[in-house]
């Protein structure tokens, strides 16, 4: 991979990155505590809303982040890429067998319960973005230097 190819990769993986850094916030801070006022007949079409939207949000970026991340891992090994990698393993676990599960119940009606579990369940992502972005802009910085 030309030098050029591998700072695109690294410059989409960190833009990516740090896209669903900010989201996740953004859901951990705003929206997933509102889910809570969300009560009565509203809540399933809420749910069903919620879900097939944000797939278009958080789909292709969380995407681009695992593509880059693999390559990345791959052209340039290292315990930085490694770490960002198991980082991204743990969000993609916790969002196929915690929140997946929770917004699926969610699906049903409301449940004070499982809305509680999503905003918690929550922070396992939350943190593993969060390093992530310094990681990422670790690398950016250190391809950076080397330049």
């Amino acid at each position: 991979m030309t030098p050029a190819m591998m700072e695109a990769v690294l410059v989409a993986h960190v833009a990516a990155t740090l896209y669903m850094t900010g989201l996740i916030w953004f859901v951990q801070a705003v929206h997933y505590p509102l889910f809570a006022l969300i009560g009565g007949e509203g809540s399933s079409a809420y749910a069903l809303a919620h879900q097939r939207r944000t797939s278009w949000v958080v789909g292709p970026p969380m995407l681009v982040e695992l593509l880059t991340a693999t390559i990345l891992l791959a052209v340039t090994p290292s315990i930085l890429t490694g770490i960002g990698a198991a980082l991204i393993a743990i969000i993609w676990i916790s969002t196929a067998f915690a929140m997946v599960p929770c917004h699926r119940r969610l699906l049903r009606g409301h449940d004070a319960a499982v809305v509680t579990r999503l905003v918690r369940g929550n922070w396992v992502r939350t943190g593993a973005w969060t390093l992530r972005a310094g990681l990422a802009l670790w690398l950016l910085g250190s391809a950076a230097m080397q330049a």
